[in-house]
Order: structure tokens, then C-alpha cells, then sequence
């Protein structure tokens, strides 16, 4: 069902519920109503009955049933019976008396005072009416016509205005149903005109006030993200291509060169040694895409556990000076730190990949070839400073320098691809830390990175 459907039935479910409640307080009430001013009427015909009868000595039964057959004001199927002391009737109204009077009921009347039945369609009262000499109990009954006729039709009109209101209420309700839900239509409609070829169309936002706005922003802000991937993603596959066909390409003319003619031991051992390194540089990059993939992956968390970030930094700082001697690398530890602030929780090889990818950048681009780590504790975090004193980075750079393929204008002469600082930035955010970049042109660059410590337990 339709949210639509929902609100117009939801909205006509409750407006029956509370015209129901109401016709049937109405209905109620108005019943009560007329049941007691109709045994007033009654009570009034039937104490002015007694009194002719006790209080005027001209007035005798007889007479009082003449007064009462010629009376205009009488109730319709009217019967009064009067009683007195002895239980004998001392007045009744002419015609065969259809309300049956025993003792029993006789001194319940005495008793209470006074006792409201009803016998078939009648509606009966006996009253104990009392003077100075005489004490007699009145039975009178008859039948509200009138009344039961108001009640049929105030029960009629209350049926046809429940059902009328009902009606209004389901147009009105589909009618502000479908008013209120046609900005949600409208930004669905928006949304599925939305492909991959026109990305950069966005959801109109209305008024900028209300939850349809606020669902309109968030729809726009899920674009933008999605743009931005997908134009990473284009950016990325490019320069992946490009950067993969550069090796090939000279890999095939290397070897397409040495099959034009015959080749001597030497240039043969020459070419083979240049293809080698083409291919040892292919499969670096696709190491590094393949590790720039998996830290992208949030299915990596799984494999976290506790690192000992002291060890792990001085294993890269081992591996990077074995593979290159003239590298130099030094490590200091903050004497605040204490040995349980230096274990995070996290995937070991990732944060291998980010340590060692920070010391190579800051040897490889520092004429000293020289980086300083630093490691010291913070509120809850262990922060590691690399610092180096090479060529630095551009102001306007800084942004660009952690997208993926981007170098430096003043590193072009210097061998890489463009990687590393990307994979450390995904690696760090992976862990929920941060990775911050001051750096000044000619000057050196200092990177800062900050990871959680484990909790104790």
C-alpha cells in the first residue's frame, strides 16, 4: 500500500473514531435526556392527579376521570392508579389498566419514595404523595411517542452526517494526501532522471526548511559523494592504465628492437636486464594497487588485532635501509611514553605499508635522504612525526598530493608513481585516525599521524 493510501485511510480512521464517539454521546446523552424530563412530566401529571383527588373535597373519582378524559394536555396511553393505606384503589383512569400493581411493588414505593420501570412500551412511575391527613401512592404510566420520534430522527441525522463526513473527509484527506506527498514524487522523478551520464544534476531542495528539504539535501549530498567516486574512480583507471602501459610499452620496444637484428651476448644481457627492471617496476605498481584496493575495503577491519606500533616502526625502518643502504632513518621516543600507550588495534601489514611509505617519501625526497620520526602520546592517542628536510610541497598542492597518481610539480625527475600518499591517507582512515601535512617549499614537509590507543581492560 501506498504511503498515500496510508494517510487517507489513517486520517479517515480517526476522524470515524471520534465522529463515532461523538454521534453515540449525542445519541446517548439526548436519550438520558428525554427518559428524565419524560418522567418529569409524569411525576407533574400524577402529584396534580392526587391533589385534585385528596386536597379538593368537591372533587371525587368520578369527576377527576371526567376532568382527566376531557384534559388536552394528557400523555399519550396515560394510566394513573391511586392507592391508598390499605393497598385499595381509590382512583383509576378509565379503560383497562395494562400496567400490572402488586403489594410487593406497592411497598417498595412507600419505602423508597419513589420507583421508575418500564413495562413494555410504557414507562412507569410510582411516587408516594403525602398531606396533612392523607398518605397514597400514585402509579402512573404512559408512552413518550414524541420522544422516541425525536430520538429516531435525531438517530437518522446523526447517521447521515457520519457518513457524509466520512465521505469529505476520505476526498479531503486523499486530496492533502497527495498535496503533501508531491514534493516526494517530485524528488523521486529527479532522482530517477539521475545516471551515470548526468551526475552532476542535483534534487531541487524547495524551501530549504522543511524534512522534505532536509531529505532533498541529503539526496544532494549523496551525489556529490557518488560524483566524486565515480570521478575518482574515472581518474583512477586512467592514470592506472597510463602507468601500467608506460612499462609495457617500453618492455615491447625493448624486445621488438633486439629481434630486428642479431644481438651480441652482452646486448642481449643488456635488454634482458632492462625488461627485468620494467617488470620488477610493473609488479611494484601492481602491488601498490592491489594494496591501495584492500585498504579500501572495509572487510579488512575483520583481521585487526593489537600492534605493537614500536616494533612494527622499526621493522620498516629496517626493511626501508636494507633496501636502500644510503637511506637514513632516526626513530625517538617521547620520555612520557609508557609501554602500554604503544599498542593500537588495527591490521599489521596496513600500518607497516603507511609507516614505511612515510619514511621512503621522506628519504627519497630530502637531498640528506634523512627522515626523523618522532613518537610521543597524546589524550587516548599515540602521534608519530616524520619530518624531512627535502623539496617540500607547494601550498596549492598540499590538497592534491593524497589523490591517488598525483605528484608534485617539483618531484616529476624524481622516480614514483604517485601512490604511496594516497595508500597511507586510505590505511589511516581505515583505523579512524588522522594524517595532517605541513610543509613549505624548499623547506622540508612534516607529516602527522595519530592513531587510537587500544582501552585497557
Amino acid at each position: 500500500m501506498q504511503i498515500r493510501d496510508k494517510l487517507t485511510f489513517l486520517f479517515l480512521l480517526i476522524v470515524a473514531l471520534i465522529m463515532g464517539a461523538s454521534s453515540l454521546a449525542i445519541y446517548y446523552l439526548s436519550a438520558q435526556y428525554r427518559k428524565q424530563e419524560f418522567y418529569e412530566r409524569i411525576e407533574n401529571k400524577a402529584r396534580n392527579v392526587a391533589k385534585l383527588l385528596i386536597e379538593v373535597e368537591e372533587v371525587d373519582a368520578e369527576l377527576l376521570r371526567k376532568i382527566e378524559e376531557n384534559n388536552p394536555v394528557s400523555l399519550p396511553n396515560e394510566e394513573i392508579t391511586i392507592f391508598d393505606y390499605q393497598n385499595q384503589v381509590l382512583y383509576s383512569s378509565e379503560g383497562e389498566q395494562t400496567v400490572a400493581v402488586n403489594e410487593p411493588l406497592l411497598n417498595r414505593i412507600r419505602l423508597e419514595g419513589e420507583v421508575r420501570f418500564v413495562f413494555g412500551n410504557q414507562e412507569v412511575l410510582g411516587v408516594l404523595f403525602t398531606d396533612q391527613y392523607d398518605r397514597v401512592v400514585v402509579v402512573a404510566s404512559a408512552t413518550d411517542i414524541f420522544g422516541y420520534r425525536k430520538l429516531d430522527n435525531l438517530r437518522n441525522v446523526l447517521f447521515i452526517v457520519f457518513g457524509a463526513g466520512l465521505l469529505f473527509t476520505f476526498i479531503s484527506g486523499r486530496i492533502f494526501a497527495q498535496r503533501t506527498l508531491s514534493p516526494i514524487s517530485r524528488v523521486i522523478a529527479q532522482v530517477d532522471a539521475i545516471g551515470v551520464s548526468n551526475l552532476s544534476s542535483r534534487v531541487d531542495e524547495g524551501n530549504q526548511t522543511d524534512e522534505l528539504a532536509h531529505l532533498a539535501g541529503t539526496f544532494n549530498e549523496m551525489l556529490d559523494r557518488l560524483e566524486e567516486a565515480f570521478k575518482l574512480q574515472k581518474n583512477f583507471i586512467a592514470n592506472a592504465s597510463h602507468e601500467l602501459r608506460t612499462p609495457l610499452t617500453a618492455i615491447t620496444g625493448q624486445l621488438e628492437v633486439t629481434l630486428l637484428s642479431d644481438r651480441t651476448a652482452e646486448d642481449y644481457k643488456r635488454t634482458v636486464n632492462s625488461v627485468l627492471d620494467d617488470i620488477k617496476n610493473l609488479n611494484y605498481l601492481s602491488n601498490r594497487l592491489l594494496l591501495l584496493a584492500q585498504a579500501s575495503s572495509e572487510s579488512v577491519e575483520s583481521s585487526f588485532g593489537s600492534i605493537r606500533v614500536d616494533e612494527v616502526l622499526w621493522q620498516s625502518a629496517g626493511e626501508l635501509q636494507k633496501r636502500n643502504p644510503s637511506y637514513k632513518v632516526s626513530i625517538s621516543f617521547n620520555e612520557d611514553l609508557e609501554d602500554d600507550q604503544m599498542t593500537v588495534v588495527g591490521n599489521e601489514q596496513l600500518i607497516k605499508t603507511a609507516l614505511l611509505n612515510l619514511m621512503d617519501n621522506g628519504c627519497k625526497y630530502s637531498d640528506p635522504h634523512e627522515v626523523q620520526v618522532n613518537v610521543e602520546p597524546d589524550i587516548g592517542q599515540l602521534v608519530l612525526t616524520f619530518r624531512d628536510f627535502g623539496i617540500g610541497i607547494d601550498e596549492e598542492e598540499q590538497e592534491l598530493i593524497f589523490e591517488p597518481f598525483h605528484r608534485g610539480s617539483n618531484a616529476q625527475n624524481i622516480k614514483g608513481h604517485g601512490i604511496g600518499l594516497s595508500l597511507v591517507q586510505r590505511i589511516v582512515k581505515l583505523h579512524e585516525g588522522t594524517l595532517t601535512l605541513m610543509s613549505k617549499k624548499g623547506k622540508g614537509s612534516t607529516f602527522t599521524l595519530t592513531f587510537r590507543v587500544k582501552k585497557k581492560i
